[in-house]
């Protein structure tokens, strides 16, 4: 992607979050040099990776395939310095971009739709070896079990929510018709560099073409 192209997006996720009546921490607006300046007080920010995620998964078509996300909260797996088992995000899906199919060996998810169109999310389990299982999915949405066929595509409008155990494959995207929908994600601790089992070959964290200067760094970018 190009870097004029995630710093359009965030301007555009910021009024559909002030829309929406959603506010986001002071950290969300820092600049470059505020990071720079900021050295001895926010490790966790950087550790946990808080903060802006903007990716095509790779594909170069961010229109079809991505999504933009801000991490609220976040512990880190395995480090004792930060020991929240839990996690938050919201994401931005727009009409038909489609996050694509992908399961955690890790956590465990909350998805809740809160806000704007409506949310369609497709389902699989998986086999031992990591392909699409033939079998029925049983998930909890609102607190009340349900059970869908394989494949099954499951509708949240504004308001409603699905739990998503870990190796259940699932793809999403925002109802074309119904503009675009704020997500928000509750889990278990979220580690994106090691939890994510994409079905097809991607990369999580996109490649930048810098073609101008970043309005706010993405979560893989603070300084060191």
């Amino acid at each position: 992607m190009k870097r004029s192209e995630i710093n359009n997006t965030i301007k555009f996720s910021l009024a559909f979050l002030k829309q929406l009546k959603f506010n986001l921490p002071p950290f969300a607006y820092w600049t470059a040099e505020q990071w720079n300046s900021h050295p001895e007080n926010c490790e966790e920010i950087k550790d946990a990776m808080l903060g802006w995620d903007v990716t095509d998964f790779g594909y170069g078509d961010f229109r079809q395939y991505g999504f933009t996300s801000f991490t609220l909260r976040n512990g880190v797996l395995h480090d004792d310095r930060y020991k929240k088992p839990y996690a938050e995000k919201i994401m931005i899906s727009s009409e038909d971009q489609i996050t694509p199919f992908h399961f955690h060996w890790h956590k465990m998810e909350d998805i809740i739709n809160r806000g704007g169109g409506n949310l369609l999310i497709q389902l699989y389990n998986s086999t031992p070896d990591e392909k699409f299982a033939d079998t029925p999915v049983v998930v909890s949405i609102d607190g009340i079990q349900k059970t869908f066929e394989a494949g099954s595509i499951i509708r949240l409008k504004p308001g409603e929510s699905i739990s998503l155990t870990p190796r259940l494959y699932h793809k999403f995207w925002a109802e074309k018709g119904f503009g675009k929908t704020l997500l928000g994600e509750v889990s278990m601790t979220n580690d994106d560099n090691i939890d994510n089992r994409f079905y097809d070959e991607t990369s999580r964290f996109t490649n930048i073409i810098e073609d101008e200067a970043p309005l706010y760094l993405l979560c893989n970018e603070y300084p060191k």
